[in-house]
C-alpha cells in the first residue's frame, strides 16, 4: 500500500480514514494541518506548496514505513497538498491505526514531525501586505 502521497486536489479525510479502518485496530489517531490566517505576527492570505515529487514521495514513504515499524502500528497514511491553498484548507493529513492508542499517538506524531522536517515540500506564504516568503523546514 502506498502510504505517502502528494495531492493537487483537496484531501478527503473520511476516505483516508476508511482505508485505515481494520478489525484488529483498537485505536485510530489522525492529524490535519490547515492553512491559518497568520504566522509570526503577519496576516496570511493563502499558501502555495511546491515539492520535488519523486524525492518527496520516496522520503515520505520511508518516514511512514519507519514510524509504523518503530511503534508497532498496523497501518498509516500521510497525504500532503501541493499547489495554491486558501485559508482553512487542509494542507496535510496523517492517520494511524494501531492495536493500542499509545502506539497510534506516537506513530502519528513522529510521522508529521519527520515529514515537516525532512520531506522536500516548500511553503510560500502570501501575506496581506502583498509580500510572500518561502518557508522550509517547519517545526
Amino acid at each position: 500500500m502506498k502510504q505517502f502521497g502528494l495531492s493537487e486536489t483537496p484531501i478527503d479525510p473520511a476516505a483516508l480514514r476508511a482505508q485505515l479502518q481494520r478489525v484488529d485496530a483498537g485505536g485510530f489517531v489522525s492529524f490535519e494541518g490547515w492553512v491559518r490566517s497568520s504566522n509570526a505576527g503577519r496576516a496570511v492570505l493563502r499558501l502555495g506548496y511546491q515539492a520535488y515529487g519523486p524525492l518527496a514521495e520516496r522520503e515520505g514513504q520511508r518516514i511512514v514505513d519507519a514510524a509504523v515499524e518503530r511503534h508497532g502500528a498496523l497501518a498509516a497514511l500521510c497525504v500532503h497538498r501541493v499547489g495554491l491553498l486558501e485559508l482553512g484548507e487542509m494542507a496535510v493529513y496523517v492517520g494511524v491505526a494501531a492495536a493500542h492508542r499509545n502506539a497510534a499517538f506516537a506513530c502519528c506524531r513522529e510521522i508529521i514531525d519527520e515529514v515537516k522536517a525532512h520531506v522536500p515540500v516548500w511553503k510560500n506564504e502570501h501575506y496581506a501586505d502583498g509580500e510572500s516568503g518561502w518557508i522550509h523546514p517547519e517545526a
